[in-house]
């Protein structure tokens, strides 16, 4: 009888915890997907009762995500286009805007390339035909093979405005879901040329300078860097509740040293 007393008490304490446990949606950017998902590991290891699910996608989906109001937060590494902001308006919802860190797209290639700098027209002549034999460079006779973002993707979006002037992507590229897939396809193709967010350079993949300046943290931060750009969490309104506490924490000093920590530009 004892037994079964405590059993009953411990279920209704289980289904009480249940009761007051409050669950979000993270969906977006897969730039912003590394911050997201170590900050959403750090904040429900500390608050039991918080429940949040953290999914990429791009940000175009996030976007979409947030304006049918499928999820709470939307992580994009660009800003809402105004059709996003008409379809908003019809759908009752209010994209609020909240920058979390800085960004610089960096340009990479395979490390056997021997090419190491480019301007920023060369990176659009590229991108957009006129340019495709790295021989045409100063590199080796070879084709260039060009690695993009999908068009779901918002780092593909500020790349074409920031890098390609609106100008339009060669229709041979090869489209990736994500900045590893970029930089896989990269690692593995000697003439591949790709573009990645700051936190997926890595040792198999080389970095090129871009009008002289090389792309890092410091670069970025300090403007140098001429294909840089802010990312963002977006919700309905104001957020309330667990949204707002954990956009709260990710721009916290914590929060922040997480940012730093997944190799992207910190904002304090």
């Amino acid at each position: 009888m004892i037994k079964k007393l405590l059993f009953s008490l411990g279920l209704i304490a289980l289904m009480g915890f249940q009761a007051h446990a409050e669950k979000i949606v993270v969906e977006g950017s897969t730039t912003v997907l590394p911050i997201a998902q170590k900050a959403a590991e750090v904040f429900m290891g500390s608050h039991a009762s918080a429940d949040i699910s953290v999914r990429g996608g791009g940000s175009g989906v996030g976007i979409a995500s947030l304006l049918d109001k499928a999820c709470n937060i939307a992580d994009a590494s660009r800003a809402i286009k105004d059709a996003e902001l008409a379809k908003a308006a019809s759908n009752g919802v209010d994209p609020k805007a909240h920058v979390i860190a800085m960004d610089g797209i960096a340009v990479i290639v395979n490390p056997a390339n021997s090419v190491s700098a480019l301007t920023k027209k060369q990176i659009k002549d590229i991108y957009t035909g006129k340019i495709s034999n790295w021989s045409q460079l100063g590199g080796s006779d070879e084709k260039i093979v060009v690695v993009s973002r999908d068009t779901s993707s918002g780092t593909f979006e500020a790349f074409g405005e920031l890098a390609l002037s609106g100008g339009k992507v060669r229709a041979d590229a090869l489209m990736q879901a994500s900045n590893q897939a970029v930089a896989s396809v990269v690692e593995k193709t000697p003439g591949a040329i790709g573009y990645v967010g700051l936190g997926y350079m890595g040792s198999n993949t080389k970095a090129l300078s871009v009008e002289g300046i090389m792309p890092s943290k410091d670069t970025v931060l300090t403007n140098k860097y001429p294909i840089g750009r802010p990312l963002f969490m977006y919700t309905n309104g104001s957020p309330t509740g667990l949204a707002k506490e954990f956009i709260d924490f990710v721009l916290s000093p914590e929060g922040q040293k997480i940012v730093d920590q997944e190799g992207f530009v910190a904002l304090k």
